[in-house]
């Protein structure tokens, strides 16, 4: 164990708390994180990284779920209020929230490396047990919370850049710390990917903060590589009718609302497939203006998994021909919109089984297994596959704390011992890693 290294990273992290806190404190959900992109590129320029930012990082028409202009010029107004960089600010307007610091160390394999920045449309707690409300850092913007760690994420992501900043004649290669915004409801990676920021990726590293209950009784830091997790698909469909009268001239009628409640009960009686576990969820409708007007307009948002991609596309596709047979039903018509979409995720063996060798060099214990399921769906996929197809290998790890609530709910929050966690595994593994599988 190094102990120079050690002395780095815990001086690196003495800052993140802070940081974290300040983040956690100014929530912004997907494509709005306006003041987060802002601050983590100057953080980087400060630093000595080349930096990418805007639409540098993102290519336009491959984002996913963009809210409308005026959400977004309200989020550019709020994040210069609230302490955003000038300078950087007015490159990620328009919701071109993604950051990309780059480090040239010499000949040597390209890392890269994904911290996630956006919160979700929580509402957080204010009652005394919830730290972040008693210690004065819960979300100032309302119905939006930092409750699933990406706070936490981005911290880490700047503590691994001072701490390698410092290793830059021992890295020997390329390192991108790629911080993407619009992970929750899997909307942002495409457009990084698309952009063509991973084609070059050799060695690709992603993490989560995660409940050390994940280590199954082992005391450890963290998880070397998850995979198990869904693919998904984001919709919204919008089903188009004609209003009347609903008692004079029902007739003149076309009932948007009823197009969409055949479709609802339709959509959770698509066959399930012998292949592996597939869902399918209509979370939200909206319908109707009136108890005597026949509705005509009716919006549905839906998701649907599966546990391989191929899986997924098969509930998609069903799920398609169920939203415009409901509409042709009843003589609607349907607008079927894509607002996020991923793969399925699997860690790459041989990187695991070397992200658990490194672990012990960098200070932290692993679980003695190398593989933890992930049940939920996770947008980091859609880089993995990417880097997987070329040939290069890709892990998701589980960074291992104390944490409180569940995640996506109000009363999340988790031991910032974990930021310092986070640090030595991806700067470790940079420095100590197996580089040849």
């Amino acid at each position: 164990m190094d102990t120079l290294f050690m002395e780095r990273t815990a001086a690196a992290a003495e800052k993140l708390t802070a940081i974290r806190r300040d983040f956690h404190k100014h929530a912004e959900t997907g494509w709005m994180e306006m003041r987060t992109a802002s601050l983590i590129a100057r953080r980087l320029t400060d630093l000595g990284w080349e930096v990418l930012v805007g639409s540098e990082v993102c290519k336009d028409d491959a984002r996913m779920g963009v809210p409308d202009e005026a959400t977004l010029q309200m989020g550019y107004e709020r994040a210069k209020a609230q302490g955003a960089d000038p300078e950087f600010l007015e490159k990620v307007k328009g919701g071109f929230t993604g950051v990309i610091g780059i480090l040239h160390a010499g000949e040597g394999p390209v890392y890269g490396m994904r911290f996630d920045i956006d919160a979700l449309g929580v509402f957080e707690s204010k009652e005394e047990t919830h730290r972040p409300a008693r210690e004065g850092f819960a979300s100032v913007n309302e119905g939006s919370m930092h409750a699933c760690g990406h706070d936490g994420h981005a911290a880490i992501g700047l503590g691994v850049a001072e701490v390698l900043m410092q290793y830059k004649e021992e890295v020997h290669g390329t390192v991108k710390l790629i911080f993407q915004p619009a992970e929750e409801g899997v909307r942002g990676a495409k457009s990084i990917v698309v952009a063509g920021h991973l084609d070059d990726v050799d060695i690709l590293l992603g993490s989560h903060v995660t409940d050390i209950r994940a280590a199954k009784g082992e005391e450890a830091d963290l998880i070397p590589g998850a995979g198990g997790s869904l693919a998904t698909t984001k919709l919204d469909a919008v089903f188009h009718g004609q209003a009347a009268h609903a008692g004079g001239v029902p007739e003149r009628g076309v009932n948007a609302m009823l197009a969409m409640a055949t479709a609802v009960l339709n959509l959770q009686a698509i066959p399930r497939h012998s292949g592996g576990p597939t869902r399918i969820n209509v979370g939200r409708v909206v319908a109707g203006s009136g108890r005597n007007v026949i509705p005509d307009i009716a919006t549905m948002e839906l998701e649907i998994r599966g546990q391989t991609t191929e899986l997924n596309e098969y509930m998609e596709n069903y799920a398609r021909r169920v939203l415009q047979a409901a509409a042709d039903m009843h003589g609607c018509t349907v607008e079927i919109k894509l607002m996020g979409a991923t793969g399925s995720l699997e860690s790459s063996e041989p990187l695991m089984y070397a992200v658990q060798a490194a672990a012990p060099e960098s200070g932290l214990r692993s679980t003695s297994f190398v593989y933890g399921t992930s049940g939920g769906s996770e947008d980091f996929a859609y880089m993995m596959n990417c880097v997987q197809g070329h040939g290069g290998q890709a892990v998701f790890m589980r960074i291992l704390g104390e944490t409180a609530g569940p995640g996506h709910s109000r009363t999340f929050d988790f031991d910032e011992s974990i930021l310092l966690k986070g640090v030595r595994a991806f700067a470790g593994y940079v420095l100590y890693g197996k580089r040849n599988f």
